[in-house]
Order: C-alpha cells, then sequence, then structure tokens
C-alpha cells in the first residue's frame, strides 16, 4: 500500500525548481505525479522521499 493517494499535493525536496505536484495514481512505492514545472514523473518513493503538502489557496 503507498503512503499517498491519487489527488495529494506533493513536493519533491530535491528538485524545488519543479514545483507543486499532485499525485495521479500510487501502486506501492510506485507513483505518478503531474508537477507544476516538471509535468507528469513517474516516481519511486523508496528512492525519493517526497513531501506531502497541504493543496494550495487557489484550489480550495
Amino acid at each position: 500500500m503507498s503512503q499517498f493517494a491519487p489527488g495529494d499535493w506533493v513536493r519533491h525536496p530535491e528538485r524545488p525548481d519543479w514545483g507543486l505536484g499532485r499525485v495521479q495514481s500510487a501502486l506501492g512505492a510506485r507513483l505518478t505525479a503531474t508537477f507544476e514545472n516538471a509535468g507528469k514523473q513517474a516516481l519511486n518513493t523508496e528512492i525519493v522521499s517526497l513531501v506531502r503538502v497541504e493543496p494550495p489557496q487557489h484550489f480550495e
């Protein structure tokens, strides 16, 4: 089971230039997220420690 779920908002701590991301799918340690400045990325959360963040104000 993944620690993230579709719809979660995340940041990649080693790639701040990617901006805010939103999880599209999550299966175990594998997930895809779409980032403001980097588009869709496939990530392995065993290697990358994504940080869950609150939804942006303009989104609510």
